[in-house]
This record gives structure tokens, sequence and C-alpha cells, in this order.
């Protein structure tokens, strides 16, 4: 008897085919090339990341989807790709550096992997598959956490992270059975309309994947890991983690409530409002006290994740579109952030401690005045990209009736002024230790800074052409 196989449109994996091919590629080529030659690999990753975004374009209103949801091609799924190609890319031109330092294949491989598994939770809407998708991405993770071998800090965030990861993942798994138990399926558009909606195990398994998506995106009280990993890991990684990890955690939780399950909204609701507040709140007070600025991002990017659980809160269209909005920026002016510390590092700074700072706008004007882009957008503050995306948010929040949590977001969001702008008064009102001297950056974090100032600027002043965008975003959702 023949095998019949059904017709595959490969247009709907096609960038998941190209990363999963440059990744290998990347790997392969590795033992074999000289030390000479091993800048190859950086420019290699960045090529996959553009064939990768030039496979994503045509699947724009397309619509497509393969295995009854399991791929999808819908424009969500696509403006998250694009989210997790620019945070790629921008995290391998700041992880090439001067003198011709390389990281070696296998890091720009596994973060080409970690990219991979973004990709596969942001276009589908099977719950295994998201889940799949995730162990992609969390296993390459713990891997570039832990990237600096000679260094404790490292090795110790590294560690933590997995085991961390490792014990929510089992939660995510766990809620998926007892749903499957349920209801026999894992697909969200069978589960939307599926009879056993409230029976209590199927309210016990959302919960738990509540549980295993809130690690992943880092709120309270799932986010004991955040500041020792993004401490210690390897700060071109760090910045990857901010960005990318967050956007895809963020894009499975959409898809999971905002989309497939939104007839529990009334449950889920309460559960995530109360989320939000303890998020933004307890992210933003102890980010205060931190002295290290990568500890301080960290708490900083717990807070985030409270501002963005507005959105998710509100709901319909228009908090759908805010949240992939503000996701887009949120990934700018951090890793833009980053990058003024990896370009203080290549200098020969200290750049770490907050103390470190103290005069560096003077003694390096371009990063002092970069820094006050980021720090500025980071705050909220008009007219960059940070302003704009809180005023969607909350404007979201208040048009679908959370005026409450859209107030105590704008209370959070003053007091993050407070230590995001004492980085800008270290850094030009307190004298620098030493004389001033300005070697140059490696020209691959010049042109992260450029790209990641320009954009903050650029869509703070002119933010309608992408906020467009974003509201297509859910013209062609599968739901």
């Amino acid at each position: 008897m023949p095998i019949t196989i059904p017709p595959i449109d490969f247009r709907v994996i096609m960038p998941e085919i190209v990363i999963t091919l440059f990744a290998c590629l990347v790997m392969l080529l590795e033992p074999f090339l000289p030390d000479r030659r091993k800048w190859i690999l950086p420019h290699l990753s960045s090529l996959g990341v553009f064939v990768a975004a030039y496979f994503c374009l045509p699947l724009w209103n397309s619509n497509l989807l393969l295995w009854q949801g399991q791929a999808l091609g819908d424009n969500l799924a696509v403006i998250f790709k694009i989210i997790f190609l620019l945070g790629t890319l921008l995290t391998i031109l700041i992880s090439y550096l001067k003198s011709g330092h390389h990281w070696g294949g296998e890091y720009y491989s596994l973060i080409l992997f970690s990219t991979l598994g973004m990709m596969i939770m942001a276009s589908s809407s099977d719950l295994i598959v998201i889940f799949l998708g995730l162990e992609v991405m969390s296993i390459a993770l713990y891997v570039l956490a832990g990237f600096n071998r000679s260094d404790l800090k490292s090795n110790e965030s590294a560690m933590k992270y997995f085991l961390m990861g490792a014990f929510s993942t089992g939660f995510l798994l766990y809620g998926i059975a007892l749903i499957y138990g349920t209801t026999g399926s894992t697909n969200l558009n069978i589960l939307v309309n599926n009879p056993h909606l409230t029976e209590p195990l199927f309210i016990t398994g959302l919960g738990l994947i509540l549980v295993g998506l809130a690690f992943k995106v880092a709120t309270v009280p799932f986010h004991m890991w955040v500041p020792d990993v993004y401490e210690g890991a390897p700060t071109p990684i760090t910045a990857f983690m901010a960005a990318g990890p967050k956007a895809a955690g963020f894009a499975a939780l959409l898809r999971v409530f905002l989309i497939g399950l939104t007839p529990l909204a009334p449950m889920w609701i309460t559960i995530l409002w109360i989320l939000a507040v303890l998020t933004m709140t307890l992210g933003n007070v102890l980010a205060i006290a931190q002295m290290n600025i990568k500890r301080m991002l960290a708490y900083s990017s717990i807070a985030h994740a409270g501002y963005i659980l507005i959105s998710v809160v509100a709901g319909g269209d228009d908090g759908l579109s805010s949240s992939v909005f503000y996701l887009l920026v949120y990934s700018l002016m951090t890793i833009g952030s980053f990058a003024v510390i990896i370009a203080l590092g290549e200098k020969g700074e200290k750049n770490e401690e907050l103390p470190d700072y103290r005069g560096l706008g003077l003694k390096y004007p371009l990063l002092g005045v970069c820094m006050t882009i980021f720090m500025v957008s980071l705050s909220g503050i008009p007219p960059t990209a940070g302003f704009v995306g809180k005023f969607y948010i909350f404007s979201a929040a208040v048009k679908n009736g959370q005026l409450e949590l859209a107030i105590i977001g704008v209370l959070n969001s003053l007091i993050s002024v407070y230590y995001y702008l004492r980085v800008v008064v270290i850094m030009f009102m307190q004298e620098a230790p030493s004389p001033s001297v300005v070697p140059h950056s490696s020209w691959s974090v010049q042109l992260a800074l450029w790209l990641t100032a320009m954009a903050t600027l650029g869509l703070g002043i002119f933010p309608d052409i992408l906020f467009k965008i974003t509201q297509q975003s859910w013209l062609f959702t599968l739901r």
C-alpha cells in the first residue's frame, strides 16, 4: 500500500531552516579555519540572519499554517521573528570586538540555535511545539551564560540558570500534560472551543503553564535568577538574554492567554494583574539599591516585564499591538545600553560598578550621549521610543478598563527615573578619576551603538510607521 506524503509548504518554516543550516555551518567550519580566518564566523552568522529575515518578509499577510497550526506563518509570528533576528544581529555585532578577538564558532552557533528556539516558540499554536522551542532556546542559553569558563561568576550564573530553568520547565511540561489529559489535545485552536476548559485539572494545568512562562519572562516571584545570571554571563550574552528570550517568552504568553484561551480571560486577568503590579514595583524598588550596572539593568528588565504584562491584561487588539511594539523598542534600548558597557570595556575602563562611570560622559562624549539616550528611553521620557511604547501600553490599559493598573504603571515609571538618570548624572556631573584617553572601539560595536541609538530616537519621533505594522500583527493571526 503506497504511503501518501502530505504536501508541505516550506515557505512557513524556511526562516527556521535557514537559521538551522547556518548554525550547523558555523559550527562545522570552526575546526578547519586558522585563527587568522576566524573573523569569517561572525560575518557568516550575520549573513544567516539576513537570509532568514529575507524569507520572513513574504510571509506577511500570508496566513499560512502547517500541520494543523504546529507551524504558523501569520503576521504575529513574522513580526516576532524579525524582533528575534534583529536582537541576534545586534548581539553578533557587539560580540565581535577589536584586536581580532573572537569567541569561536560554537559561540555564534549557540546564539543561532537559541534564536531558532525563539522562532519556534513564536510561530506555533501547539503547546508541545512551544515547549520544544523553549528547550532549544534554553539549552543554548545555559551554555552561553557560562561561556567564560575561567570566570567563577560565569560558571555560577550558568549553574543557577540551568537548575532553576530545568525546575520551571518541569512545571510547564506538567501543566501541558494535565491539559492534554483533560481535553485530549495540546492545540490552542482546538482548546479554545473545548467544553472542558473550566474543569479543575485544566485550570491547574493552565496555572502550571503560567509558572513556566513567568520564569522565562522574569516576573515576580519567578525572577530570582535574573540578577545573578545577568551579572555573571558575558556582557553580549546578557544583552541577548535581556532582549530575545524575554520577547520569546511573551510571544508564547500572548499565544496561550491572549489568543488561545480568551474564554478564561476573567480568571487569568486577575492573576496577571497582580503579577504585573508586583513585578513592576519590586523590579524598580530593588534597582534603586544596585551599584553594579548589570544588576541594575537586570532589575530594570524585571520591571519592564511588568509593564508588558499590563498590555496582556488590557487584552484585545490594542494590548497585543502595544506589547509587540514595546518588545521591539525594549530590545533596541537594552542591547544599546549593554553595547555602551562593552565599548567602555574595550577602552580599558572598568565598566560594571556605577562609580566607574564618573566623568565618562565628558571623557567619551559619544558613548555618554548614547547611554543618555538609552537611559532616558528606558525611563520613558520623550521624545524617545521608550516613552511612546509606555504611552501605547498605558493607553491600551485605560481603553480596556484597567485605569488603576495604568496609574500604578505610571507611578512605577516615575520611580525608575531616579536610577536611570543617576547613571547620566554620574557620567556627566562627577569628575573622572583619570585623564582622557580615547582609544577606538571596534567598528561592529560602534555600528550597533549607532543603529540602536538612532532607532531609539527615530521611533520616539516617528512611531506611527512601526505601530501601524504592529497593529496589523493581529489581522491575520490564527485564533
